[in-house]
């Protein structure tokens, strides 16, 4: 009987691997022999050189494809190169800096109780928590002892976690300062020392600390800096800790696409609490992170809206780190529905089923803006964010026009028009800069192994540019009440006066 081959070929494509099957089919009297071959493409983050361990922990989360900031970063970070990164929140920068931090660690032998080797600055609690999370996925099959040490977490806690080895420790800067300052915590074996939303530590009033902690780190560590802006101040903070920098600029978009913005204009408080109290009602609202200026107005306006039978609850610095969490938990299981918060407290909230973000009061700046309204139309989802103008908020509507290069659209509520409508346009003071933000005042050849290290190589030279005396601003800033230090309202002084409850 005369054999007809037939030969069918077909490429499976899955997120972790890529799979080319040829199937040969011979029909030999009347039965089918079948004859498998599978090739394997490597992941796609053990050709940047990332460690085999490392890497198959991003394959059992299914994470193959480097995003650009990672692509640009690793590699020269595997290198043990300073890098100095513009990147925004959701660009996958967490995963830029951690996994060449892990690579370039694991190999190294286990120091001392709270001796870190990694140590990661976040501003703020939950950006820590997020980082912390992140990094104990990517060490899963690594026996690193991975902790947090942040303001508003019990000391008795965070004193038995140090009663350990440490291998990554993830902190804000005021509450890492304060064991330090106990010798609680060893920074002189530090191989690598991260920033992470530097900009936002600078805002914060960090500045000094970010430098005093630097300097309680080995000189010839490696320091990788990540910051949504490069402004004149981040270009001095950088210049004081990096060491011939590799740049890495990732080009993103300024605004989330998913994302339809509208803009109402208010007359005055009032008309902005009314507003608000159409927009609770609404049955398309599912769940809303509503934007207040400081902490005071988040609890008011949290403690209204349930007095108007809404399910909400308030978010700011305030709260110590079990109300908090316990808080963002209510949110994401649906027994909260309209959370009120500030900025700061928002920073690292990452709810996927946000539909609204309502700014009750525009940002100070307009990367702020950019931030708040991307905390919704995540995953593909579309989402809404409303914001709420008075004349006086003019400067901040433009700058944030401006920034985002978009016109917001401008909506009525019927019956409850605007009775002084106004034109959006820069007013006086200084304009602002291509950051966004207000010009003044307070308007609103890497290796095939990287982690193994050379058994007679030298330590990198220590950086004899840094800064030998502390800066003179240590009054310029208030401390950040995350790290157990009292920080000023975002505004910058008391909250206005809110009219009576509706």
């Amino acid at each position: 009987m005369t054999a007809a081959d037939v030969l069918v070929a077909e490429t499976t494509v899955t997120e972790t691997s890529v799979i080319e099957t040829a199937v040969v089919e011979t029909a030999v009297a009347g039965e089918t022999v079948t004859d498998t071959t599978e090739t394997v493409t490597p992941n796609a983050f053990a050709g940047l050189g990332v460690h085999p361990l490392v890497v198959k922990a991003l394959e059992a989360f299914e994470y193959n494809t480097p995003t650009p900031v990672q692509a640009e970063a690793i590699p020269p970070a595997l290198q043990g190169r300073d890098i100095l990164a513009t990147a925004e929140t959701g660009t996958g920068k967490t995963a830029a800096f951690m996994l060449p931090a892990l690579t370039r660690t694991v190999e190294l032998p286990r120091l001392g109780v709270a001796a870190p080797r990694v140590l990661v600055l976040a501003p703020t609690r939950e950006l820590a928590k997020q980082v912390t999370d992140a990094a104990r996925k990517y060490a899963k099959f690594m026996k690193y002892n991975i902790v947090d040490v942040v303001g508003g977490m019990p000391y008795r806690d965070q004193l038995r976690l140090l009663s350990r080895a440490v291998d990554v420790m993830v902190a804000t800067p005021g509450r890492l300062l304060d064991h330090v300052s106990r010798n609680r915590i060893d920074l002189s074996a530090v191989e690598v020392l991260i920033l992470d939303e530097a900009d936002r530590m600078l805002d914060m009033g960090f500045l000094d600390d970010v430098e005093t902690i630097a300097k309680c780190c080995p000189e010839s560590r490696q320091t990788l800096l990540f910051t949504a802006t490069l402004d004149r101040r981040m270009a001095q903070l950088a210049g004081n800790l990096l060491r011939n920098p590799v740049r890495v600029a990732v080009e993103s978009a300024t605004t989330a696409v998913n994302v339809e913005q509208r803009l109402h204009h208010a007359d005055d408080m009032d008309h902005k609490r009314r507003l608000l109290k159409h927009f609770a009602d609404q049955p398309e609202v599912g769940k809303a992170i509503i934007f207040a200026a400081t902490k005071r107005d988040a609890d008011a306006l949290a403690e209204e809206l349930s007095d108007a039978g809404h399910a909400a609850a308030a978010l700011h610095g305030d709260m110590d780190q079990f109300k908090r969490n316990r808080t963002l938990q209510r949110l994401r299981t649906g027994q909260v529905r309209l959370l009120v918060a500030t900025d700061v407290a928002a920073r690292g909230i990452d709810v996927r089923d946000i539909t609204h973000v309502i700014n009750f009061d525009l940002p100070r700046s307009a990367e702020d803006y950019v931030h708040r309204i991307g905390r919704t139309g995540r995953a593909g989802a579309s989402g809404v964010a409303v914001s709420f103008a008075a004349r006086a908020d003019r400067d901040a509507l433009f700058r944030i026009e401006r920034y985002t290069g978009t016109r917001l659209d401008i909506h009525v509520v019927p019956g409850l028009e605007p009775q002084r409508p106004f034109q959006t346009g820069g007013g006086g003071g200084r304009p602002a800069g291509r950051s966004g933000r207000p010009g003044g005042g307070n308007g609103g050849g890497y290796g095939k192994k990287p982690w193994v290290r050379n058994a007679g190589g030298a330590e990198p030279a220590g950086n004899s540019g840094r800064p030998q005396g502390r800066p003179a601003n240590r009054n310029e800033h208030a401390r950040n009440e995350h790290g157990g230090h009292a920080r000023r309202d975002s505004q910058g002084g008391k909250p206005a006066h809110r009219a009576s409850k509706w």
